[in-house]
């Protein structure tokens, strides 16, 4: 069974088992996450959700992602400007995916 859900301003297509990394979520390490806003399930289409549709989650781990280094400068005026930028995640896997 395969689904599409929102979080985080962002799709992801997930099914059951998948591990996925999504944008930091405040909730604890060990607990469980309902999705609502779910897309499409199966070959059910939203409008512009799946009503009675949910997928649970388990949190795994928070972190953050590997350093990016943001670079500025403008040619011939001597501006330079190195920040770097780490974008902190949650790491899921999904349990379950219920339709009613």
């Amino acid at each position: 069974m395969k689904a599409i859900i929102i979080t985080g301003g962002k799709q992801y297509l997930v099914s059951e088992g998948t591990e996925i990394y999504v944008e930091k979520l405040e909730n604890e390490v060990n607990t469980e996450v309902v999705f609502d806003e779910v897309l499409y399930v199966d070959g059910k289409v939203g409008n512009p959700y799946v009503k009675g549709a949910k997928v649970t989650a388990e949190i795994l781990k928070h972190g953050k992602q590997k350093k990016l280094i943001v670079f500025k400068y403008k040619p011939k005026k001597k501006y330079r400007k190195t920040q770097g930028h780490r974008q902190p995640y949650t790491k899921l896997v999904i349990k379950k995916i219920e339709v009613k």
